[in-house]
């Protein structure tokens, strides 16, 4: 097997059932949720998990909870999924079976928390900080604070020019792509709005009835840069489709 990162039409290819691709942290993972009867089955292929990657010399990042266990496969050296990642999901989803229990991915979300501000490198400091979570400096163009041990969302700072002295927070959610529409459904269905389509199936904009907005975020390729902070409700891009 090789430590080639997978595209994710490369992973979709591979048909695996109840398995989803998620960003965190900016690095692609396999993740799913195995719903179990309680606390001894799930420490039971918690066990058989951590046999398997072994055998692989792999590794997967574990929850276990009394009636649940979330699963994450990355290869770190790869930074994202590859072959190994696939192998193991695959034999995961075998290990399930046999116990009996049952996965799934459409429950499974990761939030991120961007900001957009003419001075992330002034503020970023501030934020690592309080979060206790390490500040991560990119090109002039962007900056993250990120707690290594993956307890709290990532912050992230996009350049806000001179247009505005407005500072805007935005939740991305990322979803599997099958999660966009109902949660689009779901969400106009009690007031929200789509404000802005055009960067899909990458990204799609959703305000509240107050105009706070959220990106939803799949791991699909798309125009991100199509939807941005500009969008407000009024605006000649604003889409009114409830």
């Amino acid at each position: 097997m090789t430590t080639q990162v997978l595209t994710g039409q490369q992973i979709a290819a591979a048909e695996l059932d109840g398995w989803t691709l998620l960003l965190s942290f900016g690095q692609g993972g396999l993740e799913t949720r195995i719903h179990t009867e309680n606390f001894t089955q799930g420490l039971r292929i918690v066990e058989s998990i951590g046999k398997a990657a072994e055998e692989l010399g792999h590794h997967a990042d574990l929850d276990l909870r009394a009636f649940q266990v979330d699963v994450r496969l990355s290869s770190r050296d790869g930074g994202g999924v590859t072959e190994t990642d696939v192998t193991l999901a695959r034999q995961v989803t075998d290990i399930v079976a046999a116990a009996g229990a049952e996965l799934e991915c459409g429950s499974l979300t990761h939030i991120e928390l961007g900001l957009d501000t003419p001075a992330y490198a002034k503020i970023a400091p501030f934020w690592a900080a309080v979060f206790n979570s390490e500040h991560v400096i990119g090109t002039e163009a962007w900056g993250d604070v990120g707690d290594p041990r993956g307890g709290l969302p990532m912050i992230w700072f996009r350049t806000a020019e001179a247009r505005s002295e407005q500072r805007v927070w935005h939740p991305h959610l990322w979803v599997d792509p099958a999660q966009v529409r109902p949660r689009i459904d779901a969400a106009l269905a009690v007031g929200g709005t789509l404000v802005s389509d055009q960067g899909a199936p990458s990204v799609w904009v959703l305000s509240d009835p107050d105009g706070n907005l959220l990106y939803l975020n799949t791991w699909q390729p798309g125009d991100s840069s199509l939807c941005d902070s500009q969008y407000r409700p009024g605006g000649s891009n604003w889409i009114d489709r409830s």
